[in-house]
Order: structure tokens, then sequence, then C-alpha cells
């Protein structure tokens, strides 16, 4: 969605979001496209998560707004705690400070149960002593769950199983390993093989791990609807102000802020890689790497 070219001129002022957002010239577009209490919801839903991540409010309020339309047009919410989509703000070498969209592993789940096409899906981590057996031939798995929830919890993770099955009975699975999850990491997250310790990969690696089996699992083998197709191809994406999208060369220094610990989620791998990559799988997060 494009951003009106009076809020482009505001912006050159610096005002704070909040301020921004109660411009008349970004009320009008509000409501506009969504109106009424929707406009409403929309403005104090994006307020809370920019105030929430500080170190957005150093990022062009239009590249947060044009950001927040696109996850509103996708029906998605920006609060952290439900962690379907994030504004990630990096360094652009051209525009300074700017908000990336980087969808969330439940953005990815909200967006298939919402096609109507699938039965189950699940994507899990699977703890030391539970894998029994797993047949990449005809992707049976065979497991021993341990029953507590506490010592589960506190148990070391040796992998990553993902399926779904569609509505019309076809189904798929695939299991990836610790090791080959965090091979997957180090190859597309510059941040997290030079162990900096900020990276996604490094604040929530299961968060990670799950975009990236739900983003091979779906893009390769699923039902992807109109709005799943548009998420994939804005994630790592900067939104011009003309709805046009960037994808900038990425990598976890332009991180600036990653989301909350809690937030679960991701990035790290430049824009073109992931590019690439999700056309293999579709692309990656900023929580990049979390694709692949």
């Amino acid at each position: 969605m494009a951003v009106n070219n009076n809020l482009v001129k505001k912006d050159n002022q610096r005002l704070s979001f909040s301020a921004f957002m109660m411009r008349d010239a970004a009320k009008d577009q509000v409501n506009k496209i969504l109106g009424g209490k929707d406009g409403q919801r929309f403005i104090s839903a994006i307020v809370s998560a920019v105030n929430a991540t500080p170190a957005l409010q150093d990022c062009t309020n239009t590249s947060i707004f044009s950001a927040a339309l696109l996850g509103e047009g996708l029906k998605l919410s920006p609060s952290p705690q439900l962690g379907h989509y994030y504004m990630v703000p990096f360094k652009d070498k051209d525009k300074g400070m700017v908000a990336q969209f980087v969808l969330g592993y439940k953005g990815y789940i909200q967006l298939a149960i919402r096609s109507g096409e699938y039965r189950k899906l699940t994507v899990v981590a699977i703890k030391e002593g539970e894998l029994i057996e797993y047949n990449p031939l005809d992707e049976t798995i065979e497991l021993e769950l341990i029953k507590d929830e506490n010592q589960r919890e506190n148990t070391k993770t040796i992998g990553y199983y993902a399926m779904f099955e569609l509505i019309n009975g076809y189904r798929k699975a695939i299991y990836w390993s610790r090791e080959k999850m965090e091979a997957h990491a180090e190859k597309y997250s510059a941040g997290y093989r030079a162990k900096k310790g900020f990276t996604f990969w490094e604040k929530d690696f299961d968060g990670m791990a799950y975009k990236t089996m739900l983003r091979q699992l779906i893009s390769k083998w699923g039902i992807m609807s109109i709005e799943m197709q548009s998420a994939m191809d804005a994630d790592m994406a900067t939104i011009n102000e003309d709805g046009t999208k960037n994808y900038v060369e990425f990598d976890d220094d332009n991180v600036i802020e990653a989301p909350a610990a809690e937030v679960k989620e991701e990035p790290a791998k430049t824009a073109k890689k992931a590019k690439t990559e999700t056309q293999e799988a579709p692309a990656e997060d900023p929580a990049a790497a979390l694709f692949g």
C-alpha cells in the first residue's frame, strides 16, 4: 500500500511516530484504507508496537507505516506477544534507519489456517531421548515424548519436525537435525557465524528454526494462498512509499534490535540470498536466517 506524499513530507520533519500517526494526513489515509474502528485499532496497535521496540523510534516513520500497512493488509498483528510479524530496525546505507517487514513463524501458521486447505499443521522441537526412528522415504517418525513438560522444556533439543496434511488427504513431513539447522544458520547469518551474541538465531534459535521448517515445508509442497505468497514475497523487505519493495543487502550487522526473546523471532541473511532461497524454499528472516 502506498503512503500519501503529505506523510512523506511530514516524515522529513522527524516527528515522533506517535505524533506522525496523530497527523490528519495519517489519520485520513488510515481511515480511507481501513475506516472507523479498524483505523483506530490499527493506529493504537502500531504505536504500541513501536513503543515496545525503542530502536524503531529512530526509523523513518514512513517505513514503519508502510510495513504496518502491509501487515494489516495480510490481517496479521504487529503485537510482539503474538509474533505474527515484526518491524525490524536496521541501517540502510542510502536511507538511514528504516523498518524491515519480517514474517514470524506464527504468521505462517495463521496464513495457512486461514487458507482453509490444511487439516493439520505441526512444527515441534525434538528433545534428546525422544527420537526412536525417522524414515525419510515414507516420512514416518517414531517418538517417545517426555511426558513431564518442565523436564522436556529443559532437555537438549536434537532436531525439528514439521508436517502438514491437506483437506484432500495429501501429507508431507520433514525432519532436520539440530546440526543441519545450525549449518543453515551459519550459512545464511553472518552474525551467527561470528557468534556476536545479538542475532535472532542466538536470541531465539527455536523460533528461527520453526520458521525455517514451515517455510521449507509450505513453500515446496504446500498450497499457498495469495495472502501467503504476498507475505513470503514481502518477507525481509523494506516497503517504499509507493508500495514497492527493496530487498537490501542485509546481514546481522545491520540489525539494531532483535525482537524480544519471548517474541520468538528472527533475522539474518542478505536480502538477495533470501530472495534466492525463496525460490528454493522462500526467503528468510532477519530472522532471515530463519528460513532457508
